[in-house]
């Protein structure tokens, strides 16, 4: 999605306005920050969210590297797959998800999207992130590091305020929280990306930076 087709459709799309997103919890992160210092150094960097249309995070990396930012909004298509009974091929749709070419994106947002898939749909997707993540690119996601599943149904949208504040807003899904990846895991399905940092949040996550 280009960039005027995000702007177009930030009313749509993204509900900021009301007293719901309003009074919705911010919290403290420690990895944007790098995840921007990294991204500032590309002239004109190309970045990649796999979240919602987010209206203010649009305006907000825009602003802050000039950059050409790209929405492929794949909690649409995991809930698609929920209610027409076809999780088992999940992880063959996101082998194809992404029509970019190698290495596209100086810069990916994953949020927390992998804390909604199994093993096998998340060993799916994280393939096809590093492919088209560039040499020097960094890919910023968060992991649940609890162990329970959580029973609520509820997506979060990451509404960056500023590069040490993102604001949560729950909004509905069609599956909740699965059981959290082990580390070992993570590190093993986004090779060879390393990690250059992590952090553990009182929000018992895990914010992981990850650079090709």
């Amino acid at each position: 999605m280009a960039l005027s087709d995000l702007f177009q459709r930030r009313r749509k799309d993204d509900p900021e306005a009301g007293a719901g997103a309003a009074k919705a919890p911010a919290h403290p992160t420690k990895g944007l920050k790098k995840f921007l210092s990294t991204l500032g150094s590309h002239p004109q960097p190309t970045l990649l969210d796999i979240g919602p249309v987010v209206g203010q995070n649009v305006t907000f990396f825009g602003e802050r590297l000039g950059c050409k930012f790209q929405v492929e909004e794949l909690s649409k298509d995991i809930d698609r797959y929920v209610r027409e009974d076809k999780l088992p091929v999940l992880p063959e749709f996101l082998s194809r998800r992404f029509p970019q070419a190698d290495e596209t994106f100086d810069g990916i947002l994953c949020w927390d999207l992998f804390d909604y898939l199994d093993k096998p749909s998340a060993q799916a997707l994280a393939k096809q992130l590093v492919r088209v993540l560039r040499p020097g690119g960094m890919l910023f996601a968060l992991f649940n590091a609890t162990e329970a599943v959580s029973p609520a149904k509820m997506y979060t949208r990451f509404v960056v305020v500023d590069e040490e504040t993102i604001q949560h807003r729950p909004y509905a899904a069609a599956r909740g929280k699965q059981k959290p990846l082990p580390n070992r895991d993570i590190l093993r399905m986004f090779e060879p990306l390393r990690v250059t940092d992590q952090f553990l949040l009182k929000t018992n996550t895990r914010e992981m930076l990850f650079r090709k």
